[in-house]
Formats: C-alpha cells, sequence, structure tokens
C-alpha cells in the first residue's frame, strides 16, 4: 500500500490558475511535490473536473471562539462547534481575538487558553490582548488592540493610554480595531447604532493607528475594515514603506446601512456589528479596493452571539460556515479574480499564520504538525485544501450551519458555489 496520496485539480493560486497534480504524504500530512503530468489518471486517488478550483486551505484570521479558562462564554460558541463551523465554511486554520472574561495576556494566560484548543482539529492561532497595563509575551504571538469599546474590557479610554503602553510593544505584530473611543464617547447619545459609531470615528483612528505603526516600527494589521474614506491613507502608508495589512469582512462587502434600514427594526438590530455596516459607497469602495490588491485579508469577523443577547443589541455577526461560498459570489458575481482570492483567503492568512509557528512550537507541541505551515501549495507545507465547486449553488439555511449562534448574515442568500471537499493534513473532512 503506498504511503501516499494524488490529487489531481485546477488549482488557483496568485500566480495564476492550472492544473496540478499535488502528491502529499498520508502519515505526516505534508506536500510532497507538485506537478502538471507526472502521474497517469489511474494513479490519481482524488480528481477534480473542471468545476471545481482547489485552493491552498483557506483561514480566517480574525474570529471570537469564545472559549477561554473561565468557560462563561461557551454557550455561544467553542472550540469544538469552531472548528465544526470553520470546516463547513471551506476554513482550515483560523486565529481567535482575545477579549475574553479571562484574555490572553501574559505567558501564563495564553498558554493556559492554547491548551484549551486541543480539542479542535483546526489550528487555532490566538492573539494576546494589549490593555491598560499590559506587556509584551516573552515569545512571539500576534497581538490585538481595541482602540475603543467592544465586547469585553480590553480597550483604552483614551489615545494617550494608548501610545504610552504600546511604547512597550516596539517591532511586535499588532491588530487594530480602529474606532476613536473619544468621537465614540461624544456620540454614545445618538437615536441608533449607525450614528453611534460614525465614520468619523474609523477615519481618526486610521490615521492614529498609521502614525503609531510608524512610531513603534510594528508589524500591523487594521481590522474589519469597512470606511472607503480611509482606504488612501492605508495604500499611502504601504507606498511609504510601512508593515500595514488590512482586512475586509463579507458582511461589509455584502450589505450596507441602506439596505439594513429597509428591514423591520427589529430584524435591523441583528445586523449590529463593530464597527457597523457601512455605506453602499463604501462597501463598492471596498470591493474596488479588494480587486486593485489593495485589501490583504478576507476576515469575517465571526462573533457568535445568542438570539436573546443580539435582540438586546449585542454587537458581532457569525460568519465561518459561509466563508468559502461567499468567495464564490466574489468570484462569480463580482469579478473578482480566481488569484486574488487565493491571496487574501490561502496565501495571506498562510503567511500570518505561518510567521508564529515557529515560535509557539517552541512553547507547545500543538503547532508542530504543520510542517512550513498554510497557505501555499508547495512541497513541505500542509497538505490541506479547499476545494469550491463553482457550478453547485448553495442556499444558505439553518439547518446547514454548525455555528451554535443557529443564524447567519447570509440566511436565503444562493451563493453561485459552494464547498466540494476540505482537506485537512491530507484528510478529506
Amino acid at each position: 500500500m503506498k504511503s501516499f496520496k494524488i490529487i489531481d485539480a485546477l488549482c488557483a493560486t496568485s500566480a495564476g490558475v492550472s492544473r496540478k497534480q499535488i502528491s502529499f504524504d498520508t502519515q505526516t500530512g505534508l506536500i510532497l511535490s507538485v506537478d502538471e503530468n507526472k502521474f497517469s489518471r489511474d494513479e490519481i486517488d482524488n480528481y477534480y473536473g473542471d468545476d471545481c478550483l482547489l485552493f491552498a486551505g483557506m483561514g480566517d484570521i480574525h474570529i471570537h471562539a469564545r472559549e477561554d479558562v473561565s468557560g462563561k462564554n461557551t454557550y455561544k460558541e467553542d472550540f469544538r462547534s469552531t472548528c465544526a463551523a470553520a470546516k463547513n465554511g471551506g476554513l482550515v486554520h483560523v486565529a481567535d481575538m482575545p477579549n475574553n472574561p479571562i484574555p490572553p495576556i501574559d505567558d501564563q494566560s495564553y498558554l493556559a487558553k492554547m491548551e484549551l484548543t486541543q480539542k479542535s482539529d483546526v489550528p487555532i492561532l490566538l492573539y494576546a490582548g494589549i490593555g491598560p497595563k499590559t506587556r509584551p509575551l516573552s515569545f512571539k504571538v500576534p497581538y490585538k488592540v481595541y482602540m475603543g469599546p467592544s465586547i469585553g474590557d480590553l480597550f483604552f479610554k483614551n489615545n494617550a493610554d494608548l501610545d504610552d503602553v504600546l511604547a512597550h510593544y516596539k517591532n511586535q505584530w499588532v491588530s487594530f480595531h480602529c474606532e476613536d473611543p473619544e468621537i465614540l464617547e461624544a456620540h454614545k447619545g445618538e437615536k441608533d447604532h449607525f450614528s453611534k459609531r460614525p465614520v468619523e470615528a474609523e477615519l481618526m483612528a486610521t490615521d492614529l493607528a498609521l502614525n503609531l505603526i510608524e512610531k513603534y516600527d510594528l508589524t500591523g494589521k487594521l481590522c474589519h475594515y469597512s470606511a472607503g474614506a480611509g482606504l488612501a491613507a492605508i495604500k499611502k502608508a504601504k507606498e511609504k514603506g510601512l508593515r500595514v495589512t488590512c482586512e475586509v469582512t463579507p458582511q461589509h462587502l455584502f450589505l450596507s446601512e441602506e439596505k439594513i434600514r429597509t428591514m423591520d427594526p427589529k430584524e435591523q438590530v441583528h445586523y449590529q456589528m463593530n464597527p457597523p455596516i457601512r455605506s453602499e459607497e463604501d462597501a463598492l469602495a471596498l470591493l474596488e479596493a479588494l480587486k486593485k490588491g489593495e485589501i490583504d485579508y478576507l476576515a469575517t469577523d465571526h462573533a457568535p452571539h445568542s438570539k436573546e443577547e443580539k435582540e438586546a443589541g449585542m454587537s458581532g455577526l457569525p460568519g465561518l460556515d459561509t466563508f468559502a461560498p461567499f468567495t464564490t459570489w466574489l468570484m462569480k458575481n463580482k469579478g473578482v479574480k480566481p488569484e486574488t482570492i487565493a491571496l487574501v483567503a490561502s496565501e495571506n492568512p498562510g503567511r500570518f499564520f505561518n510567521a508564529f509557528l515557529s515560535s509557539l512550537n517552541e512553547k507547545s507541541d500543538l503547532m508542530k504538525k504543520w510542517g512550513k505551515g498554510m497557505g501555499l501549495i508547495a512541497e513541505g507545507y500542509s497538505a490541506s485544501f479547499t476545494v469550491l465547486n463553482m457550478q453547485k449553488p448553495i442556499t444558505i439555511t439553518r439547518e446547514n450551519l454548525k455555528t451554535k449562534a443557529q443564524w447567519s448574515p447570509f440566511l436565503g442568500v444562493t451563493f453561485p458555489g459552494s464547498v466540494e471537499s476540505v482537506y485537512l493534513r491530507g484528510q478529506k473532512c
């Protein structure tokens, strides 16, 4: 019995789309070779026709899995249900945010939370939190800073305190939730969520974040970016040589404030998130930036809540289950190239994940089985793949969701393609 298997498929990478034969070791789960015509048809274990596209396993580097050592929020989601929803949505790795009841803010709390991720076969990279009195961990991890109030208590109330703390994080990888706390405070009495968190708060925080990234030589990332007017500043910062990237969520590309305002008020509250869904103009600007290669990551900000919490006005939308089907809408309905999807959904998330593999391998055995890492179809990388059937539509219903939230902003939406197969370390899920 041979110790390797072979997939033959149309493969989408940032370099182009072409048919490849990928062989991988069934024991290590790592890619052995990538060829064009090395194997005969009868040697192929899994053949996908031209109706399918194979991507290096897709990754979502911005989620809220809700589990921590307190266990207080596992009724919303936990690492097992996160794993199920991720694979259901075509994802093979995720990165979890730190705004938990007991946030990971030092070596001990980070490793304690990391131990909990063992229950998931999908690798879960953890962000450490930055708060008013925190300091960097002793090993390399990604960090998240909430510039203004969000879910949880890990945020800053003013910009001066943020600057003081970030002075200790020079040369670190820091992701920013860009909403200026002083503007949010000034608008907290407005009539609705859109008005309470105006676009000006994001634009002001963007300028501050970019200044801090330059000032402290950070590898910076702007999370769930929603303001079309802020994209020029990000582009200029990149051209200047700053190490800055940005995310966009499916919901900020698909929805708009105008669409939500046509809904019944009781339904509108379900679409509340931070930052809010913006205008149609913003959504179009984000889409154009994505097409031009100015957006670096497609990331869901998966943030499940109970039905009662949503009805009470809590912010956050689930998104893991619909990640890959949404990319088929981008490709087939909006003209986004498969090469771009490969970059923002597979390669860049993979490179983000891989940047911390070596450091975390020294602290735990949890990450050692992923070889060179995720996101690339190349020798030595994990044989983890997302295969999309571009001709098989899917309508999103509660029945095909794996998240505990059992809700999606895409309920009733028909995407033009769906997940055909997901491979994790060479095993079809």
